[in-house]
């Protein structure tokens, strides 16, 4: 039975994973030792780095990415190894992010990627007869595995059943007991807080014999002995379970031997569980990140620190395919997965969930406690945002921005930030890459509630979006709040002429003389992004960020920025996808030059690398139309004489399962196919080729 409570255990548990890894991850091996991060931090207490954003890693991106299969293969039964390894290759762009790709054989996912890759099927992609007992039995089986557990709750059988299956296509033996004990823990700490009781619940789903129940009770015995020295027992953990008896880059044996000790140590407070997992070392954000989903889920949001969760601020930014996809908001994904988490148990999701979720638009109802949805202000000194249960338009919550002393001209901007680029960020982690989940032509609406403590003149706001090259922003009419009322504000996003959008919001401007200051504060409720878009992209205004053209996320190929076209160069197979992942019937318009090559195509409906449509020159004075579904399969082609050297506009429309190809205004093709209702656009070869692309246009209809 799911519990009353579920949608805010799931939200704390995914909060907790993030938490978790970002504080993990500055002091990730190997140059980070024990001792290192010791004798550097001491008692770590708090974040040892401020990221500009946080880009997470492979231990974020697997949980989400994977659990993906729920929609495209076991949308009616369980899960299997080969439904999760189909997601494997259909979301991550091969060499970069998603994984650490530390080469083949040395890398248990790069190993596994490969042998997908050649055919080699899962669970046999992941076996010990495959790859070897050390490979297989790293720590990856483990830290891609927490979603499973978060949508299985109060079942840990049927977790573990779940989280074995995942982590099969890439692990076996004590690395695939690792996903069964994570995912009954996390499953358990639905029912209770009881840190033992959740611990004997993942052993209960592993053989008492098999290593990693063997390391877990060396633990929980020497805290029995030793319950108030958690060095101790590390030091216990070096000498009689560590990397020099077990190893490879990252075996899970040590590991398993730390997440026991954080959680048997830590007593049951999520905070104090998830610094001991860092104090400790060896593979940190792992560490601390899977007992963040098992702390987050038993403590509830309650049992977390405002100082680790107010710098995630609802937000993580992925790695995977989807420009799209990889920019996530936190309560949004956890009502997702309660979703998911009643269709699992068969049981009928409260209406008023499934109806304050989207995954088609931007909708932040600010119904879970403490949630911000990633809302920022411009001004500190100014302004402060925080969660409220004061004032609601609808439901309980709300988002409250005090405004403090405020005079005539002075401003802060608060906003959504709806896409990233490299500057965001203070490094490379995994090289995400972003698609807006903002458009021209969209309509941005919210509920503004104005409460004035202060001032001669009430406050104001005028809507806004910033372009992201120029940083120019186009204001909206100015609008005057009226005190003590709700008013509703909605706006067209204009004609970015080209440019991507990178914040949408509200700028909040004092109209009162220099005394009295304007002191006060609004709410904001219902808070929305919504509607057809219809934009172009000017490659004059793009660049280059993490190896890819922006907005694009790039499969092979040199890909690079050349006289106001996006230029590709690549002796293989190549793609490029970007725009709304759930976008359904729209057109997009692009000019093409083809250099050389047979293969210079349109991709429409593209749900990852293996999924989705593609239709243009295929050959000599030929063009086609391909399904791609874990493999191309020519659907309909037709003669047109093509030239290198020539421009072209090519367009494609999808309307219902109708599918047309345009040549500079003249259809050439025309199909019904019904495969793929909704996907990205984007470009691809299916050879060696260079192309030039520009003047792109997306009309959705």
């Amino acid at each position: 039975m799911i519990p009353s409570n579920y949608l805010e255990k799931v939200y704390a548990g995914y909060l907790g994973m993030n938490i978790g890894i970002r504080l993990g991850a500055p002091v990730e091996p190997t140059i980070w030792t024990y001792e290192r991060i010791k004798n550097t931090y001491g008692e770590i207490t708090d974040y040892v780095k401020e990221f500009k954003n946080f880009a997470a890693d492979d231990d974020a991106n697997g949980p989400y990415y994977f659990l993906r299969a729920l929609y495209d293969d076991a949308v009616d039964r369980d899960i299997t190894p080969n439904d999760v390894a189909r997601a494997w290759l259909n979301y991550a762009r091969e060499g970069i992010g998603m994984f650490w790709w530390g080469g083949y054989g040395v890398s248990t996912e790069h190993t596994a990627y490969i042998n997908l890759k050649k055919g080699i099927p899962a669970p046999q992609s992941g076996s010990i007869e495959q790859n070897g007992l050390i490979i297989a039995e790293q720590i990856g089986g483990q830290i891609f595995i927490d979603t499973w557990g978060l949508v299985n709750p109060c079942n840990p059988k049927k977790a573990a059943d779940f989280g074995e299956a995942a982590a099969r296509v890439s692990h076996d033996g004590e690395g695939v007991l690792g996903a069964r004990f994570f995912c009954a823990a996390i499953s358990k700490a639905f029912e209770t807080s009881d840190i033992r009781e959740i611990i004997e619940a993942g052993l209960a789903e592993i053989p008492a014999d098999s290593i990693y129940a063997r390391v877990s009770r060396a633990v929980l015995e020497f805290h029995a002995q030793q319950p108030n020295d958690f060095r101790a027992c590390r030091d216990m953990l070096e000498r009689d379970w560590g990397y020099d008896k077990y190893t490879g880059v990252c075996h899970i044996i040590p590991n398993a031997g730390i997440y026991v000790l954080s959680m048997i140590y830590g007593q049951g407070d999520f905070n104090r569980t998830v610094e001991i997992a860092t104090m400790c070392g060896w593979d940190t954000d792992c560490n601390a990140g899977n007992v963040g989903t098992v702390l987050g889920v038993a403590c509830g949001l309650e049992g977390i620190a405002d100082k680790y969760r107010k710098p995630i601020n609802d937000s993580i930014v992925m790695s995977g395919i989807s420009g799209y996809l990889n920019i996530l908001d936190i309560p949004t994904y956890a009502k997702e997965l309660t979703i998911l988490g009643y269709r699992l148990a068969k049981e009928p999701c409260p209406q008023e969930i499934v109806d304050s979720f989207t995954d088609r638009d931007i909708y932040f109802d600010f119904e879970l406690p403490g949630s911000t949805h990633n809302i920022r202000v411009s001004d500190p000194f100014f302004c402060q945002a925080r969660h409220s249960t004061e004032k609601a338009f609808r439901g309980t919550g709300s988002l409250e921005v005090i405004f403090d002393r405020m005079t005539r001209g002075e401003k802060s901007k608060v906003f959504y930030k709806p896409y990233y680029t490299r500057a965001d960020f203070s490094d490379e982690r995994y090289s995400p890459t972003f698609a807006p989940r903002a458009y021209s032509g969209q309509k941005v609406s919210m509920n503004i509630y104005l409460d004035q403590w202060g001032g001669n003149e009430t406050m104001g706001i005028a809507p806004y979006v910033r372009l992201h090259k120029s940083k120019k922003e186009l204001v909206q009419g100015y609008v005057k709040l009226v005190n003590q009322e709700w008013i509703e504000v909605e706006f067209v996003i204009p004609d970015s002429e080209g440019e991507l959008i990178d914040e949408v919001g509200i700028v909040l401007e004092s109209y009162s003389t220099r005394k009295p200051k304007s002191l006060g504060r609004i709410f904001i409720d219902e808070f929305r992004i919504s509607g057809k878009a219809d934009y172009t992209i000017d490659f004059h205004k793009q660049s280059g960020d993490f190896g890819c053209v922006t907005p694009f996320a790039h499969n092979h190929g040199a890909w690079s920025l050349v006289d106001g076209s996006m230029y590709l160069m690549t002796a293989e197979p190549s793609e490029a996808y970007t725009g709304n992942y759930f976008a359904t019937d729209y057109s997009v318009t692009l000019d093409l030059n083809p250099q050389i090559g047979d293969s210079h195509l349109v991709a429409v409906r593209a749900q990852g690398a293996m999924r989705g449509y593609h239709a243009g020159f295929d050959g000599k004075d030929q063009v086609s139309l391909y399904l791609n579904d874990f493999g191309y399969t020519k659907l309909t082609g037709a003669s047109y004489p093509w030239q290198f050297g020539q421009d072209y506009e090519l367009k494609v429309t999808v309307q219902g399962q109708v599918i047309t190809l345009f040549i500079n205004g003249e259809q050439v093709l025309q199909h019904t196919d019904g495969t793929f209702g909704y996907g990205m656009y984007g470009v691809s070869t299916l050879g060696a080729a260079r192309t030039y692309y520009s003047n792109i246009r997306v009309t959705e209809l």
